[in-house]
């Protein structure tokens, strides 16, 4: 089984072409290929491409290194989009169209694929929608629990669910504590990723992530999403927004409805090829 690894601000994937791939991604393969000890080690894979449904160069499925599937990544579109143009599938400055199961997203390489841009979809606060349980409405400033603490929260989606919380102070210690909890609290029919926000001014948040299925990540591109269109709808920065994380920066430009463009750096880390002993180990 061929891969190709990349990461995207210390967010790793690896991508897997269906050609390539002689067993099925099983949840217990997934789960192995992605450990960082017994496998090649990431925080998910990118399979594809796949042929897409509607109107756009190909599909792509993702896969959270606890074998379940992600509806949307703002990273791993980037890695893929990198990918497409290192396999001259794409070129240079020319917008494509990549399809997830949380909708088609427009994407474009610059600077010899290091840096890619990706319209990312519109952010929605509609509870129906993300999912979070109770009455139809907007989700922002509620209170919720977990453990030993009350937090106040928004929750969004940008095909993908998340809780943002904006505190004055945040720390890796405070996601990783309270992002499990948060991750899996019964509001969230889907379970959520969770971000901690401070925001810094107007221009400007730091966030800490924990998410979902991944566990605590460096960088996230639908984090930062969420997390800017959470910050703006609250009228606390103005449209563009350079989102900080332990791994890097994002630069998101939010436009008419809560539409997200992000841009950011991918880097290219290595091809290889996985050996079928590995998948004698049972974890």
């Amino acid at each position: 089984m061929k891969f190709h690894k990349y990461h995207a601000l210390g967010n790793d994937y690896l991508v897997i072409e269906p050609k390539d791939c002689e067993k099925p991604l099983t949840t217990d393969c997934i789960r192995l290929i992605c450990h960082r000890h017994y496998g090649v080690g990431s925080d998910g894979i990118l399979f594809g491409p796949v042929p897409a449904r509607k109107k756009a160069k190909c599909g792509l499925q993702i896969y959270n290194p606890d074998g379940s599937e992600a509806e949307k990544s703002g990273n791993g579109l980037r890695i893929f989009s990198r990918f497409l143009y290192d396999q001259g599938m794409v070129t240079a400055d020319k917008e494509f169209a990549i399809e997830t199961k949380g909708g088609t997203v427009k994407s474009t390489v610059f600077n010899g694929g290091q840096k890619v841009r990706v319209d990312m979809g519109q952010v929605s606060f509609d509870a129906e929608k993300i999912p979070v349980v109770g009455a139809k409405r907007e989700v922002l400033n509620e209170e919720i629990t977990a453990g030993d603490r009350t937090f106040k929260y928004c929750a969004a989606t940008i095909g993908n669910p998340h809780c943002v919380i904006t505190l004055p102070e945040i720390s890796p210690e405070l996601a990783q504590k309270y992002g499990p909890l948060l991750e899996r609290h019964p509001n969230f029919p889907n379970r959520s990723n969770v971000q901690f926000m401070q925001v810094l001014d107007r221009a400007n948040v730091r966030i800490e992530i924990w998410e979902r299925g991944a566990s605590y990540t460096l960088a996230s591109g639908s984090s930062s999403s969420a997390s800017a269109a959470v910050a703006h709808k609250l009228g606390l920065v103005d449209g563009n927004v350079t989102v900080h994380m332990p791994g890097g920066q994002l630069q998101i430009e939010i436009g008419k409805d809560y539409a997200i463009r992000m841009t950011g750096g991918v880097t290219r880390v290595a091809d290889g090829e996985i050996q079928r002993e590995m998948f004698d180990v049972k974890l």
